[in-house]
């Protein structure tokens, strides 16, 4: 498989996986994001500080988490993230999709953050399939 090369949102599980690279799930994923420029939601970001401090990672670990967090570009909510979040909600919500619920208001923040950039959003997660107007790529076997 030939690795595709233009830039990525990469979903909080998936950048987990890039942690601990030896596991089968990193080993899986790494056709999807070598050589594409890798794109954080803010979203993401706070959910792996907070599942670090959560699990009270030591000083090494967090430097790790920080310099791998620092390769990729972080977008943060702003006027366009917002509107496609709404307008991502809406037509989840129209189109009966998971999405459109409440308690997905943090993955549908990374998916807007996809959508409003127009590039795929990479993930191991199913919630994401077939949501409005969302690209996604995934190495579900």
């Amino acid at each position: 498989m030939t690795a595709r090369r233009g830039p990525i949102v990469v979903d909080t599980d998936v950048f987990g996986f890039l942690l601990t690279p030896e596991s089968e799930l990193a080993r899986r994923y790494d056709p999807l994001l070598a050589g594409r420029p890798a794109v954080l939601s803010f979203q993401t970001v706070a959910e792996l500080r907070f599942g670090a401090a959560r699990r009270r990672w030591g000083a090494t670990r967090m430097r790790r988490l920080e310099a791998e967090i620092g390769r990729a570009a972080i977008v943060h909510s702003g006027t366009e993230i917002l509107g496609a979040y709404v307008d991502l909600r809406v037509a989840s919500e129209r189109a009966g999709h998971a999405l459109g619920q409440r308690e997905h208001d943090a993955d549908r923040w990374i998916a807007a953050t996809a959508v409003r950039l127009g590039i795929p959003l990479v993930s191991n997660d199913r919630i994401f399939e077939g949501a409005p107007g969302l690209s996604l790529e995934s190495a579900h076997g």
